[in-house]
């Protein structure tokens, strides 16, 4: 009884209901389940891609979202918790799209806040995972929020920006795709 009760309550909070359509995720740039084009592959730490962020567009977002935000993680890091590639916070509501290369070029909507990535810097920060290693898995996420704001600054870690999106989500897409060298 636990888990179905448990199962029953994580549709509520991310899930759809039959009158809501379910959130997708989608990116003329990165293709779920296949390797990651160069570039969005980082140019530094040995590797020399273009570090171009994705264009991501979504949509199915519950009619209650007042934002959203959108993370990119890898688990597969070997840092003991995963490497944090992007987040960006504060998209309005009426957003649906994010455009190829918006990281950095002031193409995000207004009032956008991009926080910082592991690699120390804010923007988007592409997949570099340790030469030999197996591919990393990259997951691009876009969260549809309860609230019109976090309460961040663009100095933000990955970590502290995912506990907020966390606690405000209504309901989430994601596109996972790969890559090693």
């Amino acid at each position: 009884m636990r888990i179905i009760t448990a199962v029953l309550l994580a549709t509520s909070v991310f899930g759809a209901t039959a009158a809501q359509a379910e959130m997708k995720l989608t990116s003329k740039d990165l293709t779920a389940g296949k390797a990651m084009a160069d570039a969005q592959v980082f140019n530094s730490f040995g590797c020399a891609g273009k570090n171009i962020s994705p264009e991501l567009t979504w949509s199915g977002a519950p009619e209650a979202t007042k934002s959203f935000a959108i993370m990119a993680y890898d688990p597969d890091a070997p840092t003991g918790s995963g490497w944090w590639h992007w987040s960006v916070f504060n998209i309005p509501a009426n957003a649906s799209e994010i455009a190829t290369g918006a990281s950095g070029d002031k193409k995000l909507p207004a009032g956008t806040v991009e926080g910082h990535t592991d690699f120390g810097t804010s923007g988007y920060g592409g997949a570099c995972p340790p030469a030999g290693d197996a591919p990393h898995h990259y997951q691009f996420t876009v969260y549809a929020l309860s609230v019109d704001k976090l309460p961040l600054p663009d100095t933000a870690p990955g970590a502290m920006v995912g506990f907020y999106v966390r606690a405000n989500t209504l309901d989430k897409a994601s596109v996972e795709v790969t890559y090693g060298r």
